[in-house]
């Protein structure tokens, strides 16, 4: 079998069989790209990464900064921005009660006289 080198390889039980063979094959096409001449495919130590996302509240102090300031010229392109996007259905307004991901709407302003609404994602990119 092709795959002989990947017997040693710990793949994670969550996957099905299919799942399983399709990442085998995978690993086995590119596998330039998981080894080298030293170390044979799979045996690279070093590259096991764990991520634990946790959004739970209460959020961590970075996830809690303050917000721009805003000028009064900012805060009524803001609303005419929030307005459109309101009308044409693309956003919604939500109650206070309501659990909303981490984004605060900043102005940037153009050089030719326009702006435009972006997101503040700080909070998520610390």
């Amino acid at each position: 079998m092709k795959y002989e080198q990947l017997n040693e390889a710990e793949i994670s039980f969550h996957l099905t069989d299919i799942e399983e063979s399709k990442l085998s094959a995978l690993l086995y096409d590119y596998k330039e790209a998981f080894s080298s001449d030293k170390d044979p495919l799979v045996a690279i130590f070093g590259h096991e990464v764990e991520i634990i996302l946790n959004i739970e509240r209460p959020y961590l102090p970075l996830l809690r900064r303050p917000s721009y300031q805003k000028i009064p010229k900012s805060r009524e392109e803001l609303e005419l921005h929030i307005n459109k996007l309101l009308g044409l259905g693309v956003t919604r307004k939500f109650g206070h009660n309501e659990e909303v991901e981490i984004i605060t709407p900043v102005i940037v302003a153009w050089n030719i006289g326009k702006s435009r609404m972006v997101g503040d994602f700080r909070a998520l990119n610390p």
